[in-house]
């Protein structure tokens, strides 16, 4: 017989299977049992094909208001039997998606229906296909709702407040027809000149675990049939934050026992609260990529966690096993290794293609692709996919950026300001002054928004000028940039210091960016590439790792400057890691950093630069004062450093720190053990200022003495409270087991008995109460 007539026998004996067997388009079966049906039917191409996550901004053609699918979208479902698309609606200029040629909601909402229109009817099984959206603050598309970027959302200290976000991001990402949300991004972060520190949520495990979880409780809890809800892609699987010299992607240095004590416990809180995606990291630990890391991807999220969702490459770290790890001798190989390790989908959708040769040369077996294809098609029909595959394009128009959304947007930027100095109380200011408004960062929309974000019509985005302008009649505002963030060619610093010589106060706006243009070149993986010859103001953001944390291009001259005038200086960093505040330290009157804080960022500062806003932000990661100090991260482990020659050990800015414009006295503390390991903690916290404010009660836990080495301190509790002048509260928070628990010698998770010194304040180093237990056996 020859291969060409058993191909054509086999294609129809899989045909005449699928007419009798119809089961997986019963609703009324379990979603297990349809997904069984439908495997039983697939030919091998059809169930690879579902474990390719294309890129697919690609996938349309638009002409005018209208969109149709392409013919490169025809390819991926006709010969590839694509069952998942990556960054459809993505606009930015990797993608080459501007204003004009990209899609509005109401669009990309089209754009999805006619994807699986054609998806659906032209192929054999009529299988609908997955969307998959970058999401790490807003949906990565045109029209969307910008966040805070994810250490402007830590630096909240609110679960509740960005469980509220993570409803509004899923809700606009399945109105425009997407499924799967990518981010948040939950690596820990211990060194700032890693380019990704923006993403973050910074330092802590315990803070990020907590915020991480209510963003993927609020997109839904793994509920994935409710209407709005997203498969949420936790990201990247693990220790990823922490790379060696602080170039993304490089060999995390972790050994097994702080990787479960610190890097993992934010994963295991995501999927307990309902995460069902999880995407690979670049880089290796202890010698194993961890694309290929069967460890991770099995030993851990399988077998010990029980994770029944599906894993998923970063882009073209499965290659990267091939081509910068070099731990497979092919692309081939590369597939083999990652798929058997525990990856379940290959974003990008070239390495996988390579099992189907892999399996018929007997390499690997079928049902290693059975186990993975099942867990895609499983949440498919969890999702009701194939009941409701299509979305209603208009009520996308009509809610996605909504007031309302817009509204939190301004709400979590108010939260995530950090004020770190006030001088005599400078702040608030009195809105009948003349400011000097001066900084590369005081005007410039790209700026405040981060990486990860699509192109903005202007009016959709408030700089700082524009939010200082909402509340000073403009005649007492002068604006003058000044410099840029990097490029020296075109400053105006004598214009600078001439006009701010002229006001009653300057506002000075600093910093850096992770603004995209069209002149940067981009890698496969749309990670950034630093060049000499353009000098945009980019220097954060995938791929732009950084040697120092200074302040680039003029902007240390433009601020000397601007002090030599003897004008009441404000500083404001908005940045995307945590850059050199040396100098404005000691010589700002006052200094705040409001990180990347979204479209809204511009009304929130002004919000608080004049009291209309008591700040409460708090330092999700610790500023150093030098970048010789790294890594300077507050729970590091016994022994206590001792100073530098030059400069003390200490963080120029603790973990937890910020200030406001009230005061806080804590009091009465009482603890009581109520038993079986359990401590019930209370005590008063009294606004003593003359402003209603918010307070960020921290507790932390030191273990005194233990059989393995424990951190100086640990966070173990916090709360965002809100206080008005004179108001006292009681504060309740509850010590489990859980919380004296550590990780022994023989890896168990134990408790022992002996003595805990329990601390409580306003940051990690602001200590108002304290108090020894002692835990019996």
């Amino acid at each position: 017989m020859s291969s060409k007539l058993f191909s054509l026998m086999l294609c129809l004996s899989f045909s005449i299977s699928a007419l009798y067997s119809q089961s997986y388009k019963n609703a009324s079966l379990s979603a297990d049992e349809r997904t069984r049906d439908l495997l039983s039917l697939m030919t091998l191409e059809e169930k690879v094909g579902q474990l390719l996550c294309a890129p697919a901004w690609e996938m349309y053609v638009k002409n005018g208001n209208s969109v149709i699918h392409s013919k490169e979208f025809e390819k991926q479902i006709n010969e590839y039997y694509a069952g998942m698309f990556w960054a459809v609606f993505r606009a930015d200029p990797w993608t080459k998606k501007t204003l004009q040629n990209g899609l509005n909601p109401k669009l990309a909402a089209e754009t999805a229906n006619a994807l699986q229109k054609y998806a659906i009817e032209n192929s054999r099984l009529g299988i609908p296909i997955f969307i998959a959206e970058e999401a790490p603050h807003g949906h990565m598309a045109i029209g969307t709702t910008v966040f805070p970027t994810g250490i402007g959302q830590a630096s909240t200290w609110n679960p509740q407040l960005l469980e509220q976000m993570g409803s509004i991001i899923a809700k606009e990402i399945r109105l425009q027809g997407g499924h799967i949300s990518y981010g948040p991004v939950i690596d820990l972060s211990r060194d700032p000149r890693w380019s990704r520190v923006e993403e973050s949520y910074g330092e802590d495990q315990l803070l990020t675990a907590n915020l991480a979880a209510a963003i993927v409780k609020g997109a839904g809890a793994g509920r994935v049939e409710s209407q709005f809800s997203t498969i949420v892609t936790v990201k990247h699987f693990a220790a990823y934050g922490i790379p060696e010299g602080g170039h993304n992607g490089n060999v995390s240095m972790i050994g097994l026992r702080e990787l479960h004590e610190n890097f993992l416990p934010p994963f295991k809180a995501v999927i307990d609260a309902g995460a069902l995606s999880i995407m690979t990291a670049y880089n290796s630990i202890d010698g194993v990529p961890c694309t290929s890391n069967k460890y991770l991807l099995t030993d851990v999220l399988r077998e010990e966690w029980k994770f029944y969702g599906f894993t998923v490459s970063d882009l073209g770290s499965i290659e990267g096993l091939y081509s910068s790890h070099f731990t497979a001798n092919n692309v081939q190989d590369a597939a083999i290794q990652s798929i058997q390790a525990g990856v379940n989908v290959d974003l990008g959708g070239n390495a996988f293609k390579s099992l189907i040769d892999a399996v018929k040369e007997k390499k690997i077996e079928e049902s290693v692709i059975d186990s993975a294809v099942y867990k895609v098609l499983r949440l498919k029909f969890e999702m009701n996919l194939f009941e409701n595959p299509y979305v209603d394009s208009d009520l996308a128009e009509e809610i996605v950026r909504s007031n309302e959304h817009i509204d939190l947007a301004r709400k979590i930027a108010q939260e995530s300001i950090i004020l770190l100095k006030n001088d005599n109380n400078i702040l608030p200011l009195k809105k009948d002054i003349k400011i000097a408004v001066v900084g590369p960062n005081a005007d410039n929309i790209y700026n405040q928004l981060g990486d990860y974000t699509a192109p903005q019509d202007i009016d959709n985005v408030v700089t700082v000028l524009e939010g200082i302008k909402s509340k000073v009649k403009n005649s007492n505002i002068k604006y003058i940039k000044g410099c840029s963030i990097r490029d020296t060619s075109n400053s105006e610093i004598n214009e600078a210091a001439n006009i701010a010589s002229k006001s009653d106060v300057i506002v000075a706006v600093v910093g850096g960016s992770s603004a995209r243009d069209f002149k940067t070149s981009y890698l496969d993986t749309g990670a950034a590439i630093t060049s000499t010859e353009i000098i945009s103001d980019m220097e954060s953001g995938e791929g732009f790792d950084r040697a120092s944390l200074n302040l680039l291009g003029n902007q240390l001259e433009l601020l000397n400057a601007l002090k030599n005038t003897g004008k009441p200086l404000i500083v404001i960093y908005i940045q995307g890691r945590p850059l050199d505040m040396d100098w404005a330290a000691v010589n700002a009157d006052a200094l705040l950093t409001a990180w990347y804080p979204g479209q809204e960022g511009g009304n929130a500062i002004a919000d608080v630069l004049f009291g209309d806003y008591n700040p409460a932000g708090r330092l999700p990661i610790s500023i150093p004062r030098n970048v010789g100090q790294l890594p300077v991260y507050y729970n590091k482990k016994n022994p206590k450093n001792h100073d530098y020659v030059e400069m003390s050990e200490d963080a120029l800015y603790p973990f937890g720190y910020g200030l406001s414009y009230s005061t806080f006295e804590y009091s009465d503390l009482l603890i009581e053990n109520i038993g079986n390991g359990t401590f019930n903690v209370s005590f008063n916290v009294k606004n003593t200022g003359i402003y209603d404010g918010d307070e960020v009660i921290q507790l932390y836990l030191r273990d005194n003495y233990a059989s393995v080495v424990q951190p100086i301190k640990q966070l173990k509790k916090f709360q965002r409270i809100k206080l008005k002048k004179g108001e006292t509260l009681r504060q309740h928070f509850v010590l489990t087991p859980h919380d004296f628990s550590i990780i022994d010698l023989n890896f168990n998770k134990i408790i022992e008995a002996g003595e805990f010194t329990i601390m409580i304040g306003g940051s990690s180093t602001e200590i108002k109460l304290n108090s020894t237990i002692f835990l019996e056996d």
